[in-house]
C-alpha cells in the first residue's frame, strides 16, 4: 500500500531503490506518527471535519496501534511503503471508510516532519539526561582524586603538573558546552510543523495551535514553506549537538587509551572491562574506549553528511531528504551507547596515586621553580634563562611543593562553579 497509489504499480526496482531502509527506520518512528495522528484526529473533530464520535473512534483505534508498537508487535511488511501507509491500512481495516479520513488536511511530508521532531525531542531529552549523569560522575571523580597529580602534556611532551581533579572536571565542564548545542537543537525541534501539509498549507480551516498544544510543542512553525524547509535542518542541528558530545567523548577515550598503556600506567580498570589477545596472554586491551573513540569520530562526520545531502536543494520537498534519517538515527543510537558505556566504565576506574614519583617527571615542576625565583624579585626573563641554563647543566632541583590557588587551577578546582553552570543549563 502506498499513500500516493493511483491504481498502477511502480517497477519493483524503482520501488526497492526509493523505499530503501525506510521500513526498518520507521519502526522507531511509528510511535510518534501515532501521537501526531491522534492530535490531528482530535483537531479535525474540533473544526467539524469529523464528528466528535468519529474523532474519538479514530483515537481509540490509534491507541490500539500504539499498544502494538509498545509491545513490539507492529511490523511494516514489504507490501507497505512506510509506517504511514501501514498505520492508515490498519485504521481502514479496523474502521472501514472512517480510517481513510485520517489523511484529510495533511500530507506525508508534514507527517514525516512532525514524527521526526517528536522523536528528536524525546531522544535529545534522554541524551541530555545521560550526559548529566556522566557529568555528575566526572565531578564526583574529580573531588575524590583531586589530590592525585599526573603529568600535563603539550605536543605530547611532559609540560606542567596536572591532576586527576583537573582532568575529570575538564571533561565535565566540556560537556556543558556540548549541551548548549543539544539545547539549541531541541529548541529547533520544539516547533510544530503539522499543518504545513506538502509545504504549502491546506484549504481546510485547520487549527494548528490546537495540535501544537496537544503534542506538547513549545511553539509552531508558522510559515508552511519554512516548516517544509526545516526538514533536514532540524536533523543537522541535532547532528551538530551529537557531534559536539562525540568530540568530547572521543578525546576522553583517547586519553584513557594512552593512560592505560604500560608506558603511562596512570589508570587501570577491572579485568572484566578489558579484552584479550588471541595469541598474547598478557594483553588487557581498552577495546570499549577504542570503539567509543571510533564511533564518536564517525558521529562527528554526520553534520557534514547532512550538509552535503541538503545544501543545494531549492525550497519545497525533494526525495533527497529521505536520506537524512539514515544518517541521523543510527548516530543517535551510537551516541547513547557511548554515553552509557563511558559512564559504566569510568565508574570503575582505578587511579595510580604515585605517578609523579618517577624522576622522569621532575621537569614538570620547572615552571613552578621558575615562578618562585620571580616571586623572590628576579625578572621573569632572567629567571627563565637561569632555569634553562640550570636544566642544561644538570643543576636543576624541582620545587615539588607547588601552590596553585587561582580559580580553576590545581588547588582551586571550582567544582561548585562548574556544578552551578550545569544547573543553570
Amino acid at each position: 500500500m502506498k499513500l500516493w497509489d493511483k491504481g498502477f504499480s511502480t517497477d519493483q526496482k524503482i520501488d526497492h531503490f526509493t523505499v530503501g531502509n525506510d521500513r526498518e527506520l520507521d519502526l522507531l518512528l511509528a510511535k510518534y506518527d501515532v501521537i501526531a495522528s491522534k492530535a490531528h484526529a482530535k483537531m479535525l473533530g474540533s473544526i467539524g471535519i469529523l464528528t466528535e464520535t468519529e474523532a474519538q473512534t479514530l483515537c481509540e483505534a490509534l491507541d490500539r496501534i500504539g499498544l502494538q508498537i509498545e509491545k513490539g508487535a507492529f511490523t511494516i511488511e514489504d507490501s507497505f511503503e512506510d509506517m504511514h501507509s501501514k498505520i492508515e491500512y490498519l485504521l481502514t481495516e479496523d474502521l472501514g471508510d472512517l480510517g481513510k479520513k485520517i489523511h484529510t488536511a495533511r500530507s506525508r511530508n508534514d507527517q514525516v516532519l512532525v514524527a521526526m521532531q517528536l522523536y528528536l525531542k524525546e531522544e535529545l531529552t534522554q541524551i541530555k539526561k545521560s550526559t548529566q549523569e556522566l557529568f555528575d560522575l566526572l565531578l564526583q571523580l574529580a573531588e575524590t582524586h583531586k589530590q592525585v597529580l599526573l603529568p600535563g602534556y603539550t605536543h605530547l611532551q611532559i609540560a606542567m603538573p596536572s591532576s586527576f581533579g583537573l582532568w575529570f572536571s575538564a571533561y565535565a565542564e566540556s560537556l556543558i558546552d556540548d549541551l548548549y548545542f543539544v539545547d539549541a537543537a531541541y529548541k529547533i525541534a520544539d516547533q510544530n510543523p503539522l499543518g504545513s501539509a506538502a509545504g504549502y498549507g491546506s484549504s481546510f480551516p485547520i487549527d494548528r495551535e490546537k495540535t501544537t498544544r496537544d503534542m506538547g510543542f513549545a511553539n509552531l512553525k508558522y510559515n508552511v514553506v519554512a516548516a517544509q524547509m526545516g526538514r533536514g535542518k532540524v536533523e543537522k542541528a541535532t547532528a551538530m549537538g551529537l557531534g559536539a558530545l562525540g568530540h568530547t567523548l572521543s578525546k576522553m577515550a583517547m586519553d584513557v587509551c594512552l593512560y592505560m598503556s604500560q608506558n603511562f600506567d596512570f589508570i587501570g580498570f577491572p579485568n572484566e572491562l578489558t579484552t584479550g589477545s588471541s595469541i598474547m596472554p598478557h594483553k588487557k586491551n581498552p577495546d570499549v574506549f577504542e570503539l567509543i573513540r571510533a564511533k564518536c569520530n564517525r558521529i562527528q562526520a554526520v553534520p557534514m553528511e547532512l550538509t552535503l545531502i541538503t545544501n543545494n536543494l531549492p525550497s519545497g520537498y525533494h526525495r533527497d531528504l529521505q536520506l537524512v534519517k539514515e544518517a541521523l538515527i543510527p548516530a543517535i543510537s551510537d551516541l547513547k551507547a557511548c554515553l552509557e558505556l563511558m559512564h559504566f566504565s569510568l565508574a570503575q576506574i582505578q587511579v595510580n596515586p604515585n605517578i609523579l614519583d618517577d624522576p622522569k617527571y621532575d621537569y614538570l615542576f620547572s615552571v613552578d621553580t621558575l615562578n618562585e625565583l620571580v616571586q623572590q624579585g628576579m625578572p621573569f626573563r632572567d629567571a627563565y634563562k637561569k632555569m634553562g641554563q640550570d636544566i642544561e647543566a644538570g643543576n636543576y632541583s624541582p620545587k615539588r611543593d607547588i601552590e596553585h590557588t587561582h580559580l580553576g587551577s590545581l588547588g582551586n578546582l571550582s567544582l561548585d562553579g562548574i556544578q552551578k553552570k550545569m544547573e543553570e543549563l
